[in-house]
């Protein structure tokens, strides 16, 4: 994820390129080294650096990083000539080599030859299973497709063999969240904290997912993931404090009746409470009386 502090010098180095202030080869490295997605802006600078050939030759071995580098931001701006001759550029000087590979199955994705981009990826996995960025490949051009199972698939076959993928396992529980898929969701949010604790977003998810599943034990885990976000978050994130309300109460309806020991303590809920309209006060006062009223209609 990209800093305040990185996306402001960013900003600053692409207005300054912009204005003609020079320092095009640096804003080309930045956007490479914080893998942001500017590619319109790569595409102009990247092709302004490489049709000069004294500015090409000063990069030296640098030069083939940037024709990948435009070569991906031409596919993403549709301009399909410009990436086929990067392309080509990159096969006369590395005829053997299965990044540029990728490459070419990129560019049959972009041109839309998706049955000859699967043949192109499969025969590169053949030479080497391990490799991450055709697995990913496969799983982008399925959504591309709209082929929402063969995305499920491809990534589960693809955490068989990448456990440690945070990026995967978030993915793959946000595509089954949108098919309403909330127990597989649950599991992968499950191996996120696991791997992960401290990091309050996953508990957040979690805790929406077991709410959205419903039933006193998921009502009951769920306010205490909520609660573990509040805590690991300093007592500022809403969304949480809200959740640990509305489980209070969801936890009240559906105990009705029971052994007291399902009921819950007033006091979680009364601080969360609290917290929220006194965030509501400093944050947006003339939202407040939406707030009590809410919360006074979960009876809280």
């Amino acid at each position: 994820m990209v800093s305040k502090t990185e996306e402001t010098q960013l900003n600053r180095l692409e207005n300054q390129v912009d204005n003609g202030g020079g320092g095009a080869w640096e804003y080309l490295c930045l956007v490479r080294k914080l893998k942001v997605r500017r590619s319109e802006k790569v595409l102009k600078y990247g092709l302004s650096i490489l049709d000069d050939p004294k500015k090409r030759s000063a990069l030296g071995p640098e030069e083939w990083t940037l024709y990948e580098q435009v070569a991906i931001a031409a596919m993403d701006c549709q301009c399909l000539n410009v990436a086929k001759d990067c392309i080509k550029a990159l096969l006369k000087k590395f005829p053997e080599s299965k990044r540029v590979g990728r490459l070419e199955g990129m560019l049959l994705e972009a041109k839309g030859s998706w049955a000859e981009a699967e043949k192109a990826y499969s025969s590169l996995l053949e030479d080497n299973p391990l490799d991450q960025a055709i697995h990913k490949r496969k799983v982008a051009m399925a959504k591309a497709q709209g082929n929402i199972s063969g995305a499920i698939e491809s990534l589960n076959k693809y955490l068989e063999i990448f456990m440690a993928d945070h990026d995967a396992w978030r993915e793959l529980a946000e595509i089954y969240v949108s098919l309403q898929m909330y127990k597989q969701a649950a599991f992968c949010y499950e191996e996120l904290i696991l791997s992960q604790p401290t990091v309050p977003l996953y508990h957040l998810a979690y805790a929406d997912v077991l709410y959205t599943l419903g039933g006193l034990e998921n009502l009951q885990t769920s306010k205490k993931y909520y609660a573990s976000t509040i805590d690991l978050t300093g007592g500022k994130n809403t969304r949480a404090l809200l959740g640990v309300c509305l489980c209070t109460s969801a936890i009240g309806q559906v105990s009705k009746g029971r052994n007291k020991e399902d009921k819950e303590s007033p006091e979680l809920q009364s601080l969360a409470a609290k917290a929220l309209e006194k965030e509501y006060r400093q944050k947006a006062d003339d939202k407040l009386g939406l707030l009590t009223s809410a919360l006074r209609s979960l009876k809280i």
